[in-house]
């Protein structure tokens, strides 16, 4: 089992600003582009170092997205950094038809996912955006859970040839991942053994599933957590070779619990180990203006909360 410092948290979109600018001193291919929000989503690290291979294409995330594509066309790497909600909402068509359909080798980094963006509130809070990547033909979709997650997950896509979107959170997470990690984009990671049911989670309310697993302990409830950072291509094997010894399988994600994390779980055990999935997401509802802590407890997000309808959900 992975042991979690709570104490000592560290910034998932920090993690991608960091490894961004270590990237560049790396391979000189690598371009970045971001839409007025470069403090937000941390590429301001890396056009501090590199101010000629950085573009801010103001607000205007339709022009962020075909830039980027244009750029790819001549051998670069670009990495095109947003708000989530405005990368994958407002460039959809973009996305869809100049980088996917093109197979083009472009990055994309939805910043700020979830409901824990807090305070911007509802207009802020991307809710579908794994859902509208997931169905992208050729599109590659991972939700990082941790700084070291995360900047291994960067650092792969800055290898792989093809459309990548990541997902970053706008908070501090506690470490849950050392140096000894190594990300595969085709496998999940099993955080915890146990025989009782299944959690499956993403994202950066990992840590609150791994606290949730330790309530459930107390109440001598032996939860398997598998933490699944790509979301597509989706590990499938791991997921029903887990289920197949629990019987019983719950999804948890900052999202939409339509689309995402979930759905994709249902999809594959329906094909091949049909049994009772409880998604734990936000309810096919808006977010709202809130701390992130207060908006994980009235979403039923947070460990005490998860681990109630886990309870429920056994008796």
């Amino acid at each position: 089992m992975h042991s979690i410092n709570y104490g000592s948290k560290k910034s998932i979109r920090g993690a991608f600003g960091e490894e961004l600018a270590e990237l560049g001193k790396l391979n000189n291919a690598i371009v970045v582009l971001d839409a007025d929000l470069s403090g937000s989503t941390q590429t301001a690290l890396f056009a501090k170092e590199f101010s000629d291979r950085f573009f801010d294409v103001g607000i205007a995330e339709q022009d962020l997205m075909t830039t980027a594509l244009g750029l790819s066309l001549t051998g670069k790497i670009p990495f095109a950094a947003t708000f989530a909600v405005f990368a994958t909402g407002r460039a959809y068509d973009q996305i869809r038809n100049s980088i996917c359909y093109q197979n083009a080798n472009v990055k994309i980094i939805g910043a700020h996912g979830g409901i824990t963006v807090g305070e911007d509130g509802a207009s802020h809070q991307a809710l579908e955006d794994v859902s509208l990547m997931r169905g992208l033909p050729g599109m590659t979709v991972i939700v990082p859970g941790d700084y070291e997650q995360t900047r291994q997950a960067v650092k792969w896509a800055s290898n792989y040839e093809g459309p990548v979107y990541i997902r970053l959170s706008r908070m501090s997470v506690p470490e849950i991942f050392n140096k000894d990690y190594n990300f595969n984009l085709n496998k999940a990671v099993i955080l915890k053994e146990g025989s009782d049911v299944t959690l499956f989670a993403c994202g950066d309310i990992l840590s609150e599933v791994m606290k949730a697993g330790e309530i459930l302990a107390e109440k001598n409830i032996d939860a398997e957590i598998i933490n699944i950072p790509v979301i597509k291509p989706l590990d499938c094997g791991t997921i029903i070779s887990s289920v197949n010894k629990t019987k019983l399988a719950v999804t948890i994600e900052n999202h939409s619990i339509i689309g995402g994390l979930g759905s994709a779980v249902c999809e594959c055990l329906a094909e091949s180990a049909p049994c009772k999935v409880l998604r734990i997401g936000v309810n096919d509802i808006f977010g709202q203006s809130g701390t992130p802590e207060e908006l994980l407890k009235y979403y039923g997000l947070d460990a005490e909360s998860i681990a109630s309808k886990v309870i429920e959900l056994k008796k």
